[in-house]
């Protein structure tokens, strides 16, 4: 019998539920291979290019631009060449009937604080309780549910939890000083919380700063290091985006500010740059912003001056950064010490784990 697979809506991030087609970048009838791009789908965080899962010819197109269907909903049907019409209109018909009358609700780890030093912390955890624990940490201006492509895989395999920050997402406001040096106190003082001793450390951007940070502080507490193009490898920094993340108050002009953390524009959508806005009208949160900006990235520069300090840090190291970065040059990479990794990924800007995630992710999981 001739091999039929479906494609589905794929389900990025823990609490995912529906997603957009966008766009289908391939016609029906053309022959896919398994990893090529042949769709952009939009959530409500970020769009993102699909890969195929599996290779042969699209023989149909089940749901057209622009419609939005629920995780595991089917989008599409690949099968060998010469597969008979009637088979693959049976093979939809089966799936459609079964997806509808198998649909169940399933309940998605939801977030939860901590007191940290009277501070409250938000995190949200994830996976299995054995093995080597991640730990995520965004960069300024960011939240947990960044990491929504990333934290549901790496949890397939590893105990995962993702924090806010102080300052950030529905952590307190209070930042101490703004430092990354005061907000690395923080993230160990809540791993002490949480019970966390050890943990291969994730940090994006200040994120990545904060993890070395970490490192150097407390040598036993980092089992290795994932710095995504972090700060305080270099003193440039884009002072356009930091003034505008933090200035802009309107939409129409906050959203060629985070189009800036990306490759393609294309990837922003209306939701993304709404999320920011609602952050930023929280109490605290515009202050809290502009005293970490002014801790770490003052006069237009990084202030933040790891670069030096790297030899010291006992654990593994690997260093991930987007080509085409436009708030922190991917030329920070270059000439660090023999010991660190370094993984540059093409098309993909300041928020490669957002942009090419299947591609990081494949890289934190080899280095855990």
């Amino acid at each position: 019998m001739p091999i039929i697979q479906p494609i589905t809506m794929p389900k990025w991030g823990l609490a995912m539920e529906e997603g957009m087609l966008a766009r289908w970048a391939v016609p029906e009838g053309a022959d896919i291979a398994a990893g090529q791009e042949i769709m952009d789908i939009e959530t409500t965080k970020i769009a993102n290019v699909f890969e195929s899962p599996v290779g042969g010819v699209l023989r149909r197109k089940v749901v057209a631009d622009g419609e939005t269907v629920p995780v595991g909903a089917l989008l599409g049907v690949v099968s060998e060449p010469g597969t008979p019409d009637a088979e693959v209109d049976a093979f939809v018909a089966d799936f459609m009937a079964s997806f509808v009358a198998a649909e169940k609700s399933v309940d998605a780890p939801a977030p939860q604080t901590i007191e940290v030093n009277g501070q409250k912390i938000r995190y949200l955890k994830a996976g299995p309780e054995g093995g080597t624990a991640i730990l995520l940490i965004h960069g300024f201006g960011a939240d947990l549910t960044g990491w929504m492509f990333n934290q549901g895989a790496l949890a397939e395999d590893f105990p995962v939890t993702a924090i806010d920050l102080p300052g950030h997402g529905g952590s307190t406001k209070e930042v101490g000083d703004g430092s990354a040096a005061a907000l690395a106190a923080t993230v160990l003082a809540a791993m002490d919380v949480l019970g966390i001793g050890r943990a291969h450390l994730v940090g994006h951007s200040l994120g990545g700063a904060i993890a070395a940070e970490i490192a150097l502080a407390a040598p036993a507490r980092a089992a290795a290091l994932t710095l995504i193009a972090p700060a305080g490898f270099g003193a440039e920094i884009s002072g356009e985006f930091i003034e505008g993340f933090i200035g802009e108050s309107r939409s129409r002009k906050l959203r060629p500010i985070i189009e800036m953390l990306v490759a393609d524009p294309g990837l922003v959508t209306a939701d993304m740059v709404e999320d920011v806005l609602k952050f930023k009208r929280l109490d605290g949160a515009l202050a809290a912003l502009r005293k970490v900006a002014e801790a770490n990235f003052s006069g237009g520069k990084q202030t933040i001056a790891l670069r030096e300090k790297l030899a010291g840090i006992k654990a593994p190291v690997q260093v991930i950064w987007g080509e085409a970065d436009r708030i922190l040059p991917a030329a920070h990479a270059e000439g660090l010490p023999a010991n660190i990794k370094v993984a540059r990924i093409v098309g993909a800007g300041h928020v490669p784990y957002l942009e090419k995630a299947a591609e990081v992710n494949a890289l934190i999981k080899a280095f855990c």
